[in-house]
């Protein structure tokens, strides 16, 4: 169930720079070139199966293949990488996949489906000193078998609803078995992939550098000679544009951003704009007090405007909607009526802060006061967490807002080291199985850092990912939410929307909902 992106459209407020914006029309690509593209985060290390961010996927995911992948191209549908085709069996118990013949890694040694299974195998059942931060979703793989060198067949134990999504993970890179059996943590400081881009240096702090690998299974790909992708704080984007020191950056930008850019050269922009299916959370750690007792955690989501605040802060950073914990306008994600009943998402903000008062005064939590972890990444973070301050502030709460490192930020997330987080949850196509692993127990999923013991979230979990029946799907996935959001473990506080200015020579590249899609960068050219 892959995301549906929002078509390219002309940007409502822009007709003043004379622009129309529209979807790009196909063009052959040509060959050569180096795309510049800015990462306003650097990854800790290589390992795409320990990773979670952007700050991996953008510069690192080139170098890797995958067995499948969701192709921005095609409206986020999964499409094969390796897999060159597959069958899944009526009883949804057996997945075939077929890779092409002639794949090397770039050390010139053969990828066979031996690499695959692998790899594979290393998510879902990592050696000791590995994370693996989606083995959870490969929990109901039986068994994995190698009939020959280009055949890979997985057998499941049960049904699962979603698994050709959690084949599609963007972080699912396909290892050489041969180099990490001998290291295990190999791939956190080695980078030997099969992908269309080849590494050549990474100077911390600065850039990565990739080249066209010549050996690509992929006849006439990549169009790029290679790519530099420079790691830079969140307000020297801009000014790397308009200078000409970067051709894009691939996350997304402001309004003011994307305004600043067209004033200073209409001419030389194209501008994607829509929907990202990207949502700004607070975590609660529910085993420091007071954030164990519902009271406290309710009037902290009480206390926040997310109807009116939401649409003050779009004006300031690259948020938008207000919704649940699923995407809105997704089928299985509840409506805004159903929404506005769960405490804290009703619109009459005085009336949920004068409950809110009331909660703290009789949890014995007057004049709390907490620490609110967050990342140094100005946008979105700065802006929604001072937010969240100025929401809290207004009953009785005063907050400290610590703001760090990408490694320090999650490394606190994994062990518990935080009161209270700013947290966004993304993944890279509408996946209500995936989405929600962030919210079971910490004991089923390593992701969910709230560390709550309610066993209820995990049964309904299990139940939706059973159950193929869409309409009764969609109960258990909204039981779900509904219970998870008034026990309030976690909250929602607002969706992204991804705007995307590119230099106008940038080809190829095609806007989606998740900015973990469309980075293998196979198809992208240069227009010089």
């Amino acid at each position: 169930m892959s995301m549906k992106p929002a078509a390219t459209a002309v940007v409502a407020g822009l007709s003043l720079f004379g622009i129309a914006i529209v979807p790009s029309i196909a063009q052959e690509g040509k060959r050569g070139g180096t795309l510049q593209f800015a990462v306003t985060a650097e990854p800790a290390d290589y390992d795409c199966h320990a990773s979670q961010t952007f700050a991996l996927l953008h510069p690192i995911s080139p170098f890797y293949s995958f067995l499948v992948r969701y192709d921005a191209s095609k409206g986020g549908a999964i499409t094969g990488d390796l897999a060159k085709s597959w069958t899944v069996t009526p009883d949804g118990l057996t997945y075939t996949f077929k890779i092409h013949d002639g794949v090397k890694f770039h050390d010139g040694s053969p990828l066979t489906s031996a690499d695959v299974k692998f790899s594979f195998e290393r998510i879902q059942l990592p050696p000791e000193g590995v994370v693996s931060l989606r083995k959870s979703l490969f929990s109901d793989v039986k068994s994995i078998e190698t009939p020959d060198a280009t055949t890979v067949v997985f057998k499941l134990s049960l049904p699962n609803a979603t698994m050709m999504d959690n084949f599609a993970n963007p972080f699912n890179c396909i290892f050489s078995k041969a180099k990490v059996e001998k290291e295990p943590r190999f791939p956190a400081a080695n980078i030997v992939g099969s992908g269309a881009f080849q590494f050549v240096e990474h100077v911390r702090g600065s850039h990565v550098v990739a080249k066209r690998f010549d050996d690509y299974f992929l006849k006439g790909r990549p169009y790029l000679d290679g790519y530099k992708a420079y790691f830079v704080k969140s307000g020297a984007v801009v000014p790397g544009l308009i200078g000409g020191q970067f051709d894009a950056a691939f996350r997304g930008r402001t309004p003011a951003e994307r305004d600043q850019l067209l004033r200073a050269d209409p001419n030389r922009w194209t501008v994607h704009e829509g929907p990202w299916g990207t949502v700004n959370i607070v975590i609660f750690n529910t085993r420091k007090k007071p954030f164990d007792d519902v009271r406290v955690r309710r009037a902290l989501s009480l206390a926040i405007d997310r109807w009116g605040g939401n649409e003050q802060l779009s004006r300031v950073t690259f948020v938008k909607a207000t919704g649940g914990m699923l995407r809105p306008g997704y089928d299985m994600a509840l409506s805004d009526a159903e929404l506005e009943k769960i405490p804290g998402y009703a619109r009459d903000i005085e009336k949920s802060r004068a409950e809110a008062r009331q909660l703290l005064k009789e949890a014995g939590a007057e004049g709390l006061k907490v620490r609110l972890h967050n990342r140094t990444l100005d946008q979105p973070y700065t802006p929604t967490g001072v937010f969240l301050i100025d929401q809290w502030r207004r009953i009785g709460v005063n907050v400290e807002h610590t703001q760090i490192e990408t490694k320090a930020y999650f490394g606190n997330l994994v062990s518990g080291d935080f009161d209270v987080a700013l947290y966004p949850v993304t993944v890279a196509a509408d996946n209500a199985t995936e989405k929600h692993q962030s919210h079971l127990t910490n004991e089923k999923s390593p992701i969910s850092y709230s560390r709550h013991n309610d066993k209820k979230l995990d049964e309904l979990w299990d139940r939706q990912l059973r159950e193929l029946d869409p309409a009764k799907r969609k109960t258990l996935i909204q039981d779900f939410e509904k219970h998870l959001l008034t026990q309030g473990y976690s909250l929602s506080v607002n969706w992204w929307q991804r705007i995307i200015v590119l230099n106008k020579k940038v080809k190829g590249w095609n806007f989606s909902s998740s900015h973990f899609q469309g980075n293998d960068l196979v198809n992208v050219w240069l227009d010089q």
